[in-house]
């Protein structure tokens, strides 16, 4: 993948770093929280994550690092274990269905080490990994499969269907399946079915 410098992020900021333990301890208010009780899992769904539309059901467990950065539109449904790592956003649209263990990382780290790791010259050692991010989208009418790995930057169109175990390193268009490693539109249906 290619970055620029003002796609670095700064992971170790004291803010940052009290983003990820409110969501850590939301996660798991709502994992403890009652199945039935939709108004107190909605209402924490609301703290944790950046907007919510209506009509959305979450499994548990899920996982995120900020949640603020989540964005659901109406009608989603998210299977259990699902994993953000949402340093970037991450915009979902409406009527979307993510299966279980879909993984969503908005981050990565440079290839080169000159490049990924921070020296520190009082420690005399290399203490931090520079981290690099980009939003990833999720459109309208789309189904994402069991096990998908979505990486930084990429955008799924309307309509599609991303195969189970499929990893989306690049953007998938509109009114498409797509499926394999790195996954590829295998065929396109616009106007079928409508």
């Amino acid at each position: 993948m290619y970055y620029h410098e003002n796609d670095f992020i700064e992971t170790a900021d004291s803010k940052i770093l009290d983003q990820i333990a409110d969501a850590r301890r939301l996660t798991r208010e709502y994992y403890l929280s009652d199945y039935r009780d939709t108004e107190k899992r909605t209402a924490i769904l609301q703290e944790l994550l950046g907007g919510i539309g209506e009509n959305v059901l979450i499994d548990t467990p899920i996982h995120c690092d900020h949640g603020k950065n989540i964005f659901l539109g109406s009608d989603v449904s998210i299977g259990m274990n699902c994993t953000f790592v949402d340093n970037e956003k991450i915009q979902i649209g409406s009527r979307v269905l993510l299966a279980s263990n879909v993984q969503i990382y908005t981050s990565s780290h440079p290839v080169l080490p000159g490049e990924r790791l921070i020296f520190d010259p009082e420690k005399r050692k290399t203490t931090f990994f520079r981290t690099y991010a980009r939003p990833v989208v999720i459109e309208d009418n789309v189904w994402i499969g069991a096990g998908c790995i979505l990486l930084p930057g990429v955008t799924i169109g309307e309509n599609s269907v991303i195969g189970a175990g499929s990893i989306v390193n690049r953007p998938i268009p509109a009114n498409c399946v797509a499926v394999g490693n790195p996954c590829r539109v295998v065929r396109y249906f616009e106007g079928e079915g409508k």
